[in-house]
């Protein structure tokens, strides 16, 4: 069985992330390389793991979360259906079980919100993991007028946590208001956070949005109306 370590120390895979990133680097985006392709897969896993399922759906889980990307060295439109084309076929070339190959790139080409759906345990991990990753050192500094930068710039921390006892995934946000507001989060993520619902449902958990301590939960992932969001922000402050 291909394993974690094997795909990376593989240097067409590490050319692959790199050329990704560059693509994005050039066109302005917050930052898609090695931290991470690594935060992500360390998160499938520790997902995959804390919700008791197998070794192997982790191993395939974490390798499927750390080439998640790769397409983006073609383009970011459709990223996870070119990347999962890709890995495919590098994968094939290696004589990885066909059963192996199918479970990692149906988790790369669904992880997207463009047309991403949480069809199996591993895309529902990765789905998590990637759209949790919100962070100050994602944002890229020459772009700081952009809306994507001075979000990511404004979240000092934040964090995943699965309580299997109650089957809650929690991800846990500490945002600077000085930076920028809470609703402009939404903005870019509230999208994001309703595909983080449905791929925690897949797994049978509840999913909570945690921002500064003011707890989030199903009312806003449910609706897509801004003037509903602003209602329960106030709410949750006054």
């Amino acid at each position: 069985m291909i394993t974690l370590e094997d795909v990376k120390n593989s240097p067409d895979f590490k050319l692959m992330i790199e050329k990704a990133q560059d693509y994005l680097s050039e066109r302005g985006y917050t930052e898609h390389g090695f931290r991470h392709v690594n935060y992500v897969a360390d998160l499938t896993a520790y997902i995959l793991k804390q919700l008791n399922y197998s070794e192997h759906q982790v191993e395939l889980g974490s390798i499927a979360a750390y080439l998640h990307d790769v397409g983006n060295m073609f383009n970011r439109k459709h990223h996870g259906i070119s990347g999962a084309n890709i890995v495919y076929n590098e994968l094939r070339r290696r004589e990885v079980p066909l059963e192996d190959i199918c479970q990692i790139t149906t988790a790369i080409a669904n992880h997207e919100e463009e047309i991403g759906q949480p069809v199996s345990p591993i895309t529902a991990a990765l789905i998590l993991a990637d759209k949790s990753d919100a962070h100050r050192t994602r944002a890229n500094k020459e772009n700081a007028d952009a809306i994507h930068d001075r979000v990511n710039f404004a979240i000092k921390d934040s964090r995943v946590e699965v309580d299997p006892e109650n089957m809650n995934i929690s991800l846990y946000i500490d945002f600077d208001t000085s930076i920028c507001q809470v609703m402009d989060y939404f903005e870019i993520y509230l999208h994001r956070m309703e595909m983080c619902k449905a791929a925690s449902t897949h797994l049978g958990c509840r999913f909570r949005l945690i921002i500064n301590n003011l707890k989030i939960l199903g009312r806003l992932v449910d609706t897509s109306g801004e003037s509903n969001l602003q209602s329960i922000l106030k709410e949750q402050q006054g």
